[in-house]
């Protein structure tokens, strides 16, 4: 309790002297700082600042949606209009890219990893974010920090996105069809000679294994980019403001917007292609049993 208050204290001398210091030490801290922690029961639990800024950024987005969109109209007010406008231009987009019978299940998963972390990205560069805090130890220690700018943070996200891509796949492809898209031959019988066919299978298990690894190393590369993206960034704001805090650090300050908006759609954008590369590709075969079913039965007309 006592630390609380001392950080309460402290935020009334972050005007006139956090933001000197925090252009000076010219970078930003690879670790989130522990604010304070607790104990459920026999387990430790430890809050962070940029736990603390992504539990405000979440908090702050229901909110948000919840005022917009809390009495629908049929002649929608501007806030309602900018909520779907931005819903029905992300629904057209991954639409064609996971499928027409997953992207309804599969929406919401992606329009909330893209705004959450679009949110996050642009949180780190507000006034403030880095540089209130508290002298502790003759340290100081950052209250609120880019969430996306903790590994652990992109970790999460990347497990969450992992979990539901899991999820989906086996809800709409089926085991059957997932091993068979990792594992079956790919070649057509009907034009590669048996000699070449059979053996096939061997080479396509093994292509199938090596499959597995880069699907299970999909979460870190997902992590390490939007981590990487993010935290690089805050380092370069931090070390052209201890140069000069004027002027010099507004061209970088416009580049960040829009790499917060580029790594936000492509981690959007990358979660989307995994689940339609196994579930619309489904849709592919399924399309096409259907057509050859009905070209089936259109020549047994015929015949007859």
């Amino acid at each position: 309790m006592s630390r609380l208050i001392k950080t309460a204290l402290s935020l009334l001398a972050f005007t006139a002297g956090g933001t000197a210091f925090a252009a000076e030490s010219a970078g930003v801290s690879g670790k989130a700082e522990e604010l304070f922690s607790f104990h459920v029961g026999s387990w430790p639990v430890s809050v962070t600042n940029s736990m603390l800024t992504s539990w405000l950024v979440a908090l702050g987005l229901i909110i948000a949606i919840r005022i917009a969109i809390r009495r629908p109209q049929l002649v929608p007010s501007r806030a309602q209009a900018v909520v779907e406008s931005m819903i029905e231009g992300l629904m057209n987009l991954v639409s064609p890219i996971v499928g027409p019978k997953v992207v309804k299940t599969a929406f919401p998963l992606l329009v909330a990893l893209f705004v959450f972390i679009l949110t996050q990205n642009w949180l780190g560069l507000l006034p403030g974010v880095g540089t209130i805090g508290v002298f502790e130890g003759g340290e100081w220690r950052e209250l609120i920090r880019p969430g996306n700018a903790d590994m652990n943070s992109t970790v999460a996200l990347a497990l969450i996105a992992f979990i539901a891509w899991l999820y989906l796949i086996l809800r709409f492809a089926g085991p059957a069809f997932i091993i068979r898209d990792l594992f079956g031959n790919k070649a057509d019988k009907r034009e590669v000679p048996a000699a070449i066919y059979y053996p096939l299978f061997v080479v396509f298990f093994f292509v199938g294994l090596l499959e597995i690894v880069s699907i299970m190393f999909r979460p870190v590369s997902l992590s390490f980019r939007l981590y990487g993206n993010v935290f690089g960034g805050e380092n370069l704001l931090h070390s052209i403001s201890a140069i000069s805090r004027w002027g010099l650090p507004l061209p970088v300050y416009f580049m960040e917007v829009l790499v917060g908006f580029v790594q936000a759609f492509v981690f959007t954008l990358l979660v989307s292609v995994y689940i339609g590369l196994i579930c619309n590709h489904g849709d592919d075969h399924t399309h096409d049993a259907d057509h050859g079913h009905d070209d089936h039965k259109e020549g047994e007309a015929a015949a007859h």
